[in-house]
């Protein structure tokens, strides 16, 4: 019988679950998205019973289309959205308040005055994260704080708190395995990533309870079974990693110096730094990219918020396309910007900034401007992120950067992929195969269940599908980039 991993693909907007065979092709996906809850401005939730009730509809679908069961499938790896929270009752299941998502805004106030107690250096050192709301620690310290009861509960050891992996382990093991992976405990502000546990003195500053927290594992082993009614047998759940870090692996940067970058809602660089933490002194987070058994792999990143979410704005917010597929056209349309800069602040500024007051900027906005100047100035957005991104990891690391691995929805955008090429003057290499964050999650589960031998073996699995180099004179690159800055500075601080 024919075997296959099933890769569960949890995100911010959607839960998919894809089957990949043993050449690291998919067989089989399945879709579906769920509800964005925004009860205040800057506040973003999900219902995590809407989560899983999503994922474990896309799972029997994704292989029932197939014609399989349970009995083809040799692992299941968990990828997920990173930073947000959950927590839930322990007997019961049910999760005392909904899901607060990584892009949610509410602990701004708390992130500010931790800066100014002085806590931002401890903080990096024991987490490699800068302080902002989009961790998941001052997540929880809300939820305990706000909700009635739940304080008293958690101190009685009653609750769980977990990313949306622990959720969905939870769930696929009925409630017996309480655990997260490396990636995922190193995005909450409360993992220690020198001596990889917990971090106590974290845990007393936001006065969360160690009892609430799971335990941490590596990203590729097999940690228990599922014991759902949707497969017909028990199948190990044998990996899990955050998003970015398993479109990293999917990507195949296994070794120091190589780095990706992800376009989806937002942009995930990540640069692999090898077997040690690298602290950033230019406001880059350092994180866990990996551990498997002794070996482990840190990665700088460099987080932006808003990337393909500009393109949607575009659709949604003025109406000057009519899907987000129409975005390349409609920039082609104009030889270049006019000199028109959008920088797409709408949550504030991520990596390198980390300005959480600045807000949207279009600007040099003429008589001549047409809706093909703002196509054009928005995906441009998107590339320069990403070069202030890594012209940062070059300035920590030294490393001579030689290639941008990419992936995500945005790359089949080939305007923008030329934009980034030229503008960073390094090739941008784009995968045969695009769903690299599954299939990372996939990789993983299929090493620790023996489905694949070594990384070595997965190396020979990874495949170009084009490589675009840098056309632009530096002149023009020069002048583009120095505008580009002076747009961004006026953009700060803006609701401060």
């Amino acid at each position: 019988m024919e075997k296959f991993i099933l890769s569960l693909d949890q995100g911010t907007t959607s839960s998919r679950a894809l089957l990949f065979d043993k050449k690291g092709h998919i067989r089989s996906v399945a879709r579906k998205e769920f509800t964005q809850i925004f009860p205040k401005p800057g506040w973003v939730e999900h219902d995590p019973n809407e989560i899983w009730s999503s994922q474990v509809a896309v799972a029997a679908e994704a292989v029932s289309k197939l014609g399989i069961d349970g009995k083809a499938v040799a692992g299941i790896g968990i990828t997920n959205q990173r930073e947000t929270a959950i927590v839930w009752d322990r007997k019961t299941g049910n999760p005392v308040y909904n899901a607060i998502v990584w892009q949610d805004r509410r602990t701004s106030g708390y992130c500010d005055k931790l800066k100014r107690e002085g806590h931002a250096g401890m903080i990096r050192e024991k987490t490699g994260l800068v302080i902002d709301a989009y961790f998941s620690g001052t997540k929880v310290k809300w939820i305990l704080d706000n909700v009635e009861g739940v304080r008293m509960k958690a101190e009685k050891g009653e609750l769980a708190f977990g990313t949306v992996d622990s959720w969905l382990v939870w769930k696929l093991t009925r409630g017996r395995t309480h655990i997260t992976d490396v990636t995922n405990a190193s995005r909450t502000m409360l993992y220690n990533i020198n001596t990889l546990d917990w971090d106590n003195d974290m845990l007393d500053l936001m006065g969360i309870p160690r009892s609430m927290l799971p335990e941490v594992r590596d990203s590729s082993e097999i940690y228990d079974h599922s014991d759902t009614a949707f497969f017909a047998a028990k199948v190990p759940v044998a990996g899990i990693a955050g998003d970015q870090q398993a479109a990293m692996f999917g990507q195949m940067c296994v070794d120091r110096g190589m780095v990706k970058n992800t376009y989806g809602t937002g942009c995930f660089i990540l640069l692999n730094t090898g077997n040690k933490p690298f602290i950033s002194k230019n406001n880059l987070v350092t994180t866990i990219a990996w551990k498997m058994g002794d070996h482990i792999n840190y990665a700088l990143e460099g987080s932006i918020f808003i990337a393909g979410a500009v393109v949607q704005w575009l659709r949604d917010g003025l109406g000057i396309i009519g899907s987000s597929a129409e975005v390349e056209s409609l920039a082609a349309k104009v030889e270049d910007n006019g000199d028109v800069f959008l920088v797409p602040a709408f949550t504030g500024l991520g990596a390198p900034h980390w300005d959480q007051y600045a807000r949207g900027l279009l600007i040099g906005i003429s008589r001549g401007t047409n809706r093909g100047h703002i196509a054009r100035a928005a995906l441009e957005s998107i590339a320069y992120q990403t070069m202030d991104v890594l012209n940062v990891m070059n300035k920590d690391t030294g490393m001579n950067i030689r290639e941008l691995r990419v992936d995500g929805g945005a790359v089949a955008n080939n305007l923008l992929m030329q934009f980034q090429a030229d503008i960073l003057d390094i090739p941008v290499v784009r995968p045969e195969i695009a769903e690299t964050t599954a299939l990372g999650a996939a990789y993983l589960a299929g090493l620790a269940t023996g489905y694949w031998n070594s990384i070595e073996e997965l190396k020979e699995k990874w495949e170009i599908d084009r490589k675009f180099t840098g056309s632009m004179d530096g002149e023009t690159a020069g002048k583009l980039k120095i505008k580009w800055a002076d747009a961004v500075k006026r953009a700060g601080s803006w609701t401060s």
